[in-house]
């Protein structure tokens, strides 16, 4: 995890709720009283976010302590007792939002994320997340996807030449677009892996014909059509299915043989797990 980009998350989060004071806490509780909390499971599902609420705790103040009794990826149930912190209670107050936020978040996409995972068990296709993740957050979007399961794709724009749809269509057409990107990384001097996409298996042939990519992504193909697109590929490519797959269907298209499955709703169709942070 990119640690700088943690770090200034957690101080937006603190700018954007603190203001210029917890006004509520400051009016009730003496500064110098110490106290503890535990975070309470609700809900049971897969667990997500430990060391990140160590790390907001730490932000807020040093003196926090957090003793977790589970770690990320393990499997919770309604009572269980995920760690206990101990410190200054004005500090333990003002970061109780922020860290449930994130957890409950998290944890939502690492639950998520297992029952896909699960789905995959026997099969060589690898679960990917995409760019489909929370503004701002996607560094802890993609994080809890690993402790769900699942791998990575790219993180943006930067880090991997994808050729989608659009860039196809502005750039004239599929083999107009991999000369122009093979010419760029050359001038530029970069070394970064091309997938391209296609949306039927005649772009399919005209990509083969062309050559000079990494990866083809699949987009809403059916299942007889990603079989044939493998036959077709014959390996020379890794591949990739995408779009319109869920639980019901994604073991269909793992036993197609293709390489790789990418799931949105991994990141943007979950629900929060339920958390609770409370006084002891």
């Amino acid at each position: 995890m990119n640690e700088a980009l943690l770090d200034s998350l957690i101080t937006l989060m603190m700018k954007e709720d603190l203001g210029d004071g917890d006004h509520t806490s400051l009016a009730c509780i003496p500064r110098d009283k110490t106290g503890k909390a535990s975070l309470i499971v609700k809900q049971n599902g897969i667990l997500a976010g430990v060391e990140v609420a160590r790390r907001i705790f730490k932000k807020y103040n040093q003196d926090i302590n957090l003793i977790a009794d589970f770690n990320d990826g393990a499997e919770i149930k309604q009572g269980d007792i995920v760690f206990t912190v101990e410190g200054p209670q004005i500090s333990i107050l003002q970061a109780e939002r922020p860290v449930l936020n994130v957890m409950q978040h998290m944890s939502g996409i690492a639950t998520q994320t297992r029952k896909y995972a699960d789905k995959l068990k026997g099969y060589k296709a690898k679960l990917l997340d995409t760019r489909k993740t929370t503004p701002g957050m996607r560094i802890l979007d993609k994080a809890a996807v690993k402790i769900g399961g699942g791998e990575n794709h790219r993180f943006g724009l930067f880090d991997m030449i994808m050729l989608k749809d659009n860039h196809i269509d502005y750039a004239g057409g599929i083999a107009q677009a991999i000369k122009k990107v093979r010419s760029y990384l050359e001038k530029n001097k970069k070394n970064l892996k091309i997938e391209i996409e296609a949306r039927n298996l005649e772009e399919l042939k005209i990509i083969l014909a062309t050559g000079g990519v990494h990866r083809i992504m699949l987009d809403n193909f059916s299942i007889p059509d990603t079989k044939e697109a493998v036959r077709l590929i014959a390996g020379k490519y890794e591949v990739e299915s995408s779009g319109g797959i869920n639980l019901q269907n994604i073991q269909d298209y793992a036993a197609c043989g293709v390489d790789y499955i990418s799931v949105g709703a991994l990141t943007h169709h979950i629900q929060s797990l339920d958390l609770s942070l409370k006084a002891i």
